[in-house]
């Protein structure tokens, strides 16, 4: 390929530089061990937790459906059904956080119709699960505690 066919990379921004804080300058980089890799994990996790509502609420539903079929002793198979399908909504809520960054990080705050998509097609994800766990919650949970709440209302 003749020298005037070659294509260059894209120049970097000088603004992008300061956007990298100091303590996120190794997160460009390969983690170099195992437990950087699970600081780099709950760096994401925490901010999730911090920054998204959502977030933040399925967490609590999560802890109060895995909490409750602890006190109503559940089958072990049961409450780990619970721990799988309340554990698959909290991964899909930080996907959908990762997508929304990097969709807003791509069209720069303005608006897109594919960006408008993937942001709806996650948080439609998200919904999916979460409608699915409240479905599996109510269909392990509901049976043991109406049997509970009728003996403490016939004692």
């Amino acid at each position: 390929m003749p020298m005037s066919q070659q294509i260059s990379p894209p120049p970097t921004p000088p603004h992008l530089e300061t956007l990298v804080t100091q303590e996120r300058v190794l997160s460009w980089k390969v983690a170099s061990n195992l437990f950087i890799s699970f600081k780099y994990a709950w760096a994401g996790i925490s901010y999730a937790f911090k920054t998204q509502r959502n977030f933040r609420i399925h967490v609590c539903v999560c802890t109060l459906a895995i909490s409750l079929s602890l006190f109503l002793h559940l089958k072990p198979v049961e409450i780990a059904v619970i721990g799988i399908t309340s554990g698959l909504v909290l991964a899909l809520e930080l996907l959908n956080t990762a997508i929304e960054s990097l969709v807003d990080l791509t069209v720069k705050q303005t608006y897109h119709e594919l960006a408008k998509i993937a942001k709806d097609c996650a948080a439609g994800a998200v919904l999916v699960s979460a409608l699915v766990a409240v479905l599996v919650a109510c269909t392990l949970l509901l049976p043991p505690l109406f049997v509970l709440i009728m003996s403490a209302i016939q004692s």
